[in-house]
């Protein structure tokens, strides 16, 4: 194996007009394209003083990426450099063209001057600086070069030049049929700072060390912040391969390539290229330069673990169990506390799919920061939060432990986990009911300055927590009433977050859902029937209890109980307490219409009981609100308005405006049907203050289009104004009532027909 790699490092090679050394040995070359960075550089150092600030700013933030990044046309080169100074860019295409069209011993001539920018008292570069390492590499590589190579690039560089001249030659017949100034335009949009697009990056051969370096970096974190701004899976992937055939041991590549497969959900390519990644480590000794002796043993253990994180993700939890296993006795045995801390927390990950436990997760989070390990501190105490908000803990102490974590966030600059801090908080405020406060944490996090650096430019904000926070403030949104408003916010994730992205199932959830409610308002029972399939694919469980929703209004009470008996034995074996409180609500309902209002008392209590032990404070008023009209219904109108002013605050400030509407609905009639004992005068009063209570669930009806809700407001009002005598008042209701009933389909229209 050692003489195959002797030959192939004292051979170099000639690909497509690239002269390179093997890439196992050599980290740099020389190229064309680099050599028109060296007569740049070479222009830059003759111009001096003659340039003005602003232009040797623009200079200094155009060289680094032009150095670290892939080769590229002339013809683009130019275009950078005359967006920095036109001037240099005319004296860069002068000196490529004699040294292009002139003879051997001018590139010769060339590469001996550039030794002179590094002597004097005062030297124009510095030796250690970024410029000048570029220059020692280039012309430590150049004299490396045998003649016959020498030869080869210089050809090479003419053919460079002449492909440059005539696309040139190209552009100017093209001119007299193209606008100049839409020409012009065109050329202000390419920035080089910004990420690659596709048809740069096509390689017209193998990529040096550095050069690979840098477009996997540069991948690597438009994946993590910014997986739009990212080559396509497909694009990438070709990218990855043509790295892998000029290098086959390149570790990071198969690592880059592992990521690249998860976006995809390419199970089997993502294994393949994971397995690789830990093999190249063991084969190149990249670990055991770096950790001695351990070197071997850390990659096996950290392969495991990694596979094991790979099976968890694509729910294969009996694969992840064995190595996970794997992982900890590898560990165990190098005495490795870090990869066991990694290990354990993945442990609680894969115990919490059977059974609920907070032991082992506490156990890491206290052995996490024993051992100086916060990122895995933060992320243990934020699933703690996660699992104590589902137990029903008191809101306060969440938020305590919340602030302990965010301590440990800023102490040591994370700021993904500041970011998921945010989200969790956004979530958890969603999950008791406090929509204000959950506004006001989706808006704090949108409106922050990420603290990490990204590459080129790209800010972090195209992570989970922000696709989170965005569905939120999308559905906060469209309970208010909103719908333009969610709607934009649903098109910029879509723009954000595109359909083959990995975050994508969020907002189609969410987007789902929003449309499904509109269907419901306003009566189309039929769309919002075709929205349920959509719904299911996404979230099972949510699919289920919309498809009764739907059968409900459709009054097919059996199948409606059928699916709502199911979904509650499967959420109370699953523990999901919000949706078993949901469904215990739409079980209620369901016998309030089947005239069994008895049987409806005991399962309310069941709601409510559960909803005060988790804290589901707003689910609890909305329970008290269905408890109320229960009462109404048996014929105690009284106490029901007793009840309503325990529920009725918490609805109004932080309800739904169709659950406000209901509410103030809710109120009205039971006012109405209180007054029939009182005495005349106070009768008077109790129906002006029901008509008022009307005309506020009329416009909250009235802003999200709930047409029947809203036939049914106004039925009741103009029966109250005929028995006011202020009849022109009721003429106007009648009139619109009549008209939604026509539109509606039509039944019966009792004064009292259900709470929804």
């Amino acid at each position: 194996m050692a003489s195959v790699h002797d030959s192939l490092y004292f051979n170099p090679m000639l690909t497509n007009g690239v002269v390179h050394a093997n890439v196992f040995g050599v980290r740099d070359w020389v190229t064309p394209h680099k050599m028109a960075l060296l007569v740049l550089l070479s222009e830059l150092g003759r111009a001096g003083p003659q340039l003005g600030l602003l232009e040797r700013r623009r200079l200094n933030r155009l060289l680094l990426p032009l150095l670290q990044g892939p080769d590229m046309a002339l013809s683009r080169l130019r275009k950078a450099i005359e967006e920095c100074c036109p001037h240099l860019a005319g004296s860069v295409h002068i000196r490529l063209k004699l040294m292009a069209e002139g003879e051997l011993k001018d590139m010769e001539q060339f590469f001996d001057d550039l030794s002179d920018s590094f002597s004097g008292t005062e030297p124009e570069v510095h030796k250690t600086s970024v410029v000048g390492l570029f220059l020692r590499h280039m012309i430590l590589a150049y004299n490396k070069l045998s003649f016959s190579q020498v030869y080869k690039l210089y050809t090479a560089l003419q053919q460079y030049f002449q492909k440059d001249e005539k696309k040139d030659g190209a552009d100017e017949n093209d001119m007299e049929l193209t606008n100049p100034e839409e020409l012009d335009g065109k050329m202000e949009k390419e920035e080089l700072d910004g990420p690659l697009r596709e048809e740069e990056i096509a390689c017209t051969g193998p990529l040096s060390q550095k050069q690979a370096e840098y477009f996997l970096s540069q991948q690597a974190s438009l994946l993590k912040n910014d997986e739009t701004k990212a080559l396509a899976p497909a694009s990438l992937q070709k990218e990855l391969n043509n790295l892998l055939k000029f290098n086959p041991d390149f570790a990071e590549a198969h690592y880059l390539s592992y990521l690249n497969s998860i976006r995809v959900q390419d199970v089997f390519s993502s294994t393949h290229s994971l397995l690789h990644y830990f093999d190249r480590l063991i084969l190149t000794g990249a670990e055991s330069k770096s950790n001695g002796d351990e070197g071997y043993g850390r990659s096996l253990r950290y392969a495991a673990l990694n596979l094991a994180a790979l099976h968890c993700r694509f729910g294969h939890y009996q694969q992840a169990e064995l190595a996970l296993q794997e992982a900890i006795r590898i560990a165990q045995e190098s005495n490795d506390h870090v990869c066991l801390q990694h290990c354990l927390s993945w442990l609680y990950i894969l115990e919490q799919k059977i059974f609920d436990s907070c032991v082992l997760l506490e156990h890491s989070v206290n052995k996490s920061l024993h051992f100086g390990l916060p990122y895995l501190a933060s992320l243990g105490i934020q699933s703690l939060v996660q699992q104590r908000a589902f137990a029903g803990k008191a809101a306060n102490k969440l938020m305590d432990a919340l602030k302990d974590s965010d301590l440990l966030h800023w102490k040591h600059s994370l700021s993904e986990l500041i970011d998921i801090s945010i989200a969790q908080k956004t979530a958890i405020w969603r999950l008791y009911g406090r929509s204000t406060m959950a506004l006001q944490q989706a808006q704090t996090l949108l409106s922050m300055n990420s603290l990490e650096a990204v590459n080129v430019g790209v800010q972090q904000n195209n992570t989970e927590s922000f696709a989170v926070v965005l569905c939120h403030l999308a559905e906060l949104h469209a309970e208010q009433g909103y719908f333009a408003a969610a709607s934009e916010i649903l098109k910029h994730l879509k723009e954000r977050f595109p359909p083959n992205s990995q975050h994508a199932q969020l907002w189609m959830l969410f987007d789902q859902k929003i449309q499904f409610e509109r269907a419901m308002n306003d009566g189309r029972y039929h769309v919002a029937d075709s929205l349920v399939a959509g719904i299911t694919a996404l979230n099972s469980i949510e699919g289920v209890y919309r498809k009764a929703i739907v059968l409900k209004a459709q009054n097919q009470m059996s199948e409606a109980h059928k699916l709502l008996q199911k979904l509650l034995i499967h959420c109370q074996k699953i523990k999901n307490t919000e949706m078993v409180i949901r469904v215990l609500l739409c079980m209620a309902e369901l016998y309030w219409r089947s005239s069994c209002h008895t049987i409806a008392l005991p399962v309310l209590l069941q709601a409510l009981a559960l909803a005060r032990e988790y804290s589901l404070q707003y689910l609890a008023s909305e329970t008290v609100l269905n408890l109320a009209f229960s009462q109404l219904i048996l014929g105690i109108p009284e106490q029901a308005l007793n009840i309503l002013h325990m529920a009725i605050e918490p609805v109004l400030a932080h309800g739904a405006v169709l659950d406000k509407g209901c509410a103030m609905f809710l109120v009205a009639k039971c006012q109405v049907a209180s007054a029939a004992s009182y005495t005349p005068q106070k009768k008077i009063e109790a129906l002006e203050s029901a008509i008022l209570n009307l005309n506020e669930a009329k416009s909250y009806f009235a802003k999200v289009d709930c047409k029947e809700q809203l036939r049914d407001v106004l039925y009741l009002q103009a029966r109250l104004l005929h028995t006011l005598g202020r009849t022109q008042e009721r003429n106007k209701c009648a009139m619109l009532f009549r008209q939604l009933h026509q539109e509606l389909p039509a039944h019966g229209v009792p004064l009292i027909n259900a709470f929804k």
